[in-house]
This record gives structure tokens, C-alpha cells and sequence, in this order.
């Protein structure tokens, strides 16, 4: 199973809409997928307690790491770096199991002219230091306001092929890796 991570709790967000349009490029390939949407996280889960004991509303998230061929992670860039949620996260999946040997790959995007660069650059360290094995082929979308018509769909075609073919590539790369 592909888990797509959704990597901000911000309602209406574009990273959302990024990250199901990705689910929906390995689900029309025949891949299982699954999205996770940290606008989903139980409030339970940002109680300071909850580094000791992970509430029960998170075991379905990681669970879903758990259970991944292989992660996409997609992410906003927030003033210079990926969102804070996603890095708590981060901190709140099983170590080291969440990460360990994992195929992990990256979409990044942001309203300025890089795309994201340096919260995915951010992201490879940490996901490196956890022994994730990172594909190397990242898209950045940058200008991402206006990758969307009226209605929200995404309409920039040659920015939908570098998903679709990181998308294809990163299957192969995971089914290599886990066998599966």
C-alpha cells in the first residue's frame, strides 16, 4: 500500500488537494493507497502527554506507516521550512519501525518560485537519519495558486507529468525494495 501524508492540518489547503490528486495517479495505476490528512489528527493527540503515551486516535496514522510500501509525503513550505505539524508528527510514529528501510518519496510546493526546495531538503535529513530509503526523484511545484482552475482541479499538464512519472517510478523503486 502507497500511503500519500497530506503534511499540514491547514483546512482548504493546497497541499491537500496536491496530495489527492497524487493518491489518485497510484490508485488509477492499480497501486493500493491510502491518504492521510493530518486535518485528521484527534485534538487528543497535542497533549504534552502524548509523547509518553500515544493516544489511541493515533494508531490508525501509525498504523498506515506501519503498513506502507511506500510513503509520499507532500509538503508546504512555511516560512522557510515544512510545517510544524508534520514534524510532531514525525516525532509521535513508532521509532525507529516508522521509517526504518521505508521507501519515502517527495512532493513539495509553496506560492514562491522554488517549490518547496528546502522543506524537502529539510525532510530527506530527517527521514535519512531514520534509515528511510529516499527516491530521488522530487517534484517542486512552485506558483501553486495558480496550478487550479475555478473549481479546484488541478490544470498545469506539464507539472502533472513530472507527478505521474515520479509517481510510476517510485512504485518501481518500492516494489524493489520491499518486494511487494
Amino acid at each position: 500500500m502507497i500511503v500519500i501524508l497530506s503534511g499540514t492540518n491547514r483546512q482548504g489547503s493546497n497541499t491537500r488537494k496536491v496530495a489527492g490528486l497524487v493518491e489518485q495517479l497510484h490508485a488509477t495505476a492499480g497501486a493500493p493507497t491510502r491518504l492521510l490528512d493530518l486535518t485528521e489528527l484527534p485534538a487528543e493527540c497535542f497533549t504534552p502527554a502524548a509523547y509518553g503515551e500515544k493516544p489511541a486516535g493515533f494508531r490508525p496514522f501509525n498504523d498506515a506507516v506501519l503498513a506502507a510500501t511506500g510513503l509520499v509525503v507532500v509538503t508546504p513550505e512555511y516560512n522557510g521550512s515544512f510545517p510544524g505539524v508534520l514534524k510532531y508528527f514525525i516525532d509521535l510514529l513508532e521509532f525507529p519501525a516508522a521509517f526504518d528501510r521505508r521507501p519515502v518519496s517527495f512532493v513539495g510546493l509553496a506560492a514562491g518560485m522554488w517549490g518547496a526546495i528546502r522543506s524537502v531538503e529539510q525532510l530527506q535529513h530527517i527521514f535519512g537519519y531514520r534509515n528511510a530509503h529516499v527516491y530521488p526523484d522530487r517534484v517542486f511545484l512552485p506558483g501553486i495558486g495558480g496550478k487550479f482552475d475555478a473549481e479546484g482541479a488541478f490544470n498545469d499538464a506539464e507539472a502533472r507529468t513530472r507527478l505521474e512519472r515520479q509517481a510510476a517510478g517510485f512504485r518501481d523503486f518500492a516494489a524493489r525494495l520491499t518486494g511487494k
